[in-house]
C-alpha cells in the first residue's frame, strides 16, 4: 500500500478527481480517500513513484507518506 498527502484535495469533487487519475493509470487499484486528512491510500501493481507522477500530472500537489 502506498500513502499520499494531497494538499489541494479539499472537497468531494477533488476526491473524485484524484480517484479518476489513479484509476486511469491502474483500473484495478484499491483506493481509500480520507478527505478530512487530505490523504489517499492506494494498493496498486504500480510502484509509488509512478502513482505519485500520475497524481502530479493530474495537477495534484502530492507528497508521499512513508508507511
Amino acid at each position: 500500500m502506498h500513502r499520499f498527502r494531497i494538499a489541494n484535495m479539499n472537497c468531494g469533487g477533488c476526491a473524485k478527481g484524484v480517484t479518476a487519475s489513479l484509476r486511469q493509470a491502474d483500473p484495478h487499484a484499491e483506493i481509500d480517500i480520507k478527505l478530512d486528512m487530505r490523504e489517499a491510500a492506494v494498493t496498486s501493481a504500480l510502484d509509488a513513484a509512478r502513482l505519485e507522477q500520475v497524481l502530479r500530472d493530474g495537477g495534484w500537489q502530492v507528497e508521499r507518506i512513508s508507511a
